[in-house]
């Protein structure tokens, strides 16, 4: 894997910065693709899901294992 890189997000109207490694940058917006919507709104709705004790990277990191976990 390579070094998280920082991307900015919208989430609620307010930017926010989250740093991924590349390969989950990729997954996360084939995700998003798939489902046809923006990664700001898969990402708003992965923050609202996420307990107050995880980080939003974390949150996502998280979804996309479990994306394609269910599809293994």
């Amino acid at each position: 894997m390579s070094r998280p890189e920082k991307h900015s997000l919208t989430l609620g109207g307010h930017r926010t910065s989250v740093s991924l490694e590349p390969e989950f940058w990729v997954a996360f917006r084939d995700i998003a693709a798939e489902r046809g919507i923006p990664i700001n709104q898969l990402a708003a709705e992965i923050d609202a899901a996420r307990g107050v004790e995880m980080g939003l990277a974390t949150a996502i990191r998280l979804h996309v294992l479990a994306w394609y976990r269910t599809r293994a």
